[in-house]
């Protein structure tokens, strides 16, 4: 009986509650047009930069227009123009921490220019790695299809999830966990840990006890 108590202590965290979870807006429709029109840079480009990035980018394009994370209140319809007028601008930097000013852990930087309650003009910039431990390390394609398909939400009027499955949860949840074992099965993983840990505990408990009652 403790040991179920205590397996539901450790195991009820990992599922929280649907209603627990928010996906708030910026804009429900930020845009007065269609299609919006998607300029992106592979001419004046970073070192490390990899060809590769602009598919992922037209990728993360067609996830949206595929519905996404099914929380935008409309279908957007894009087309990839080569005019720096576009409505959604995109390029690369090497470093996003030095060129943009954001903090450190940040993969991409979205600011729409708002006239009115509608979107005029977004500008999204992505880096192209980080350094770990001092050395320098590029994005991966996945880790750059979901830096990208997140800025893009962004710019279609979603603001940060807390729902950790969310493409729009703020962390580099999505890119780091670019494994697809470790991400299909990460919630397994974890609660193999959790169950791990409530066993140890109980081994515990019940060693105290029946010292105690010796």
């Amino acid at each position: 009986m403790l040991f179920l108590l205590l397996l539901t202590v450790f195991i009820l965290p990992i599922f929280p509650a649907a209603s627990e979870f928010n996906y708030p807006k910026i804009l429900d429709h930020p845009w007065d047009h269609s299609p919006i029109t998607v300029y992106i840079d592979n001419k004046s480009v970073p070192p490390h930069y990899s060809p590769n990035y602009y598919t992922q980018v037209q990728k993360a394009l067609n996830y949206w227009a595929e519905g996404g994370n099914g929380k935008l209140a409309y279908t957007p319809v894009f087309e990839i123009v080569d005019s720096e007028k576009a409505d959604i601008r995109i390029r690369w930097v090497e470093n996003l921490q030095k060129n943009q000013g954001v903090p450190s852990g940040v993969a991409g930087d979205t600011i729409p220019l708002i006239v009115n309650g509608r979107f005029m003009r977004v500008d999204i910039t992505l880096g192209v790695g980080n350094s770990h431990w001092g050395e320098w390390v590029p994005y991966s394609d996945a880790a750059m299809l979901a830096i990208a398909e997140h800025e893009l939400g962004h710019a279609l009027g979603l603001d940060h999830s807390n729902d950790k499955q969310d493409i729009m949860y703020p962390t580099n949840e999505q890119i780091n966990n670019t494994n697809p074992i470790l991400s299909k099965y990460s919630s397994l993983l974890l609660f193999a840990v959790y169950a791990v840990l409530a066993i140890v505990v109980f081994l515990s408990v019940s060693y105290i006890l029946k010292r105690v009652t010796k």
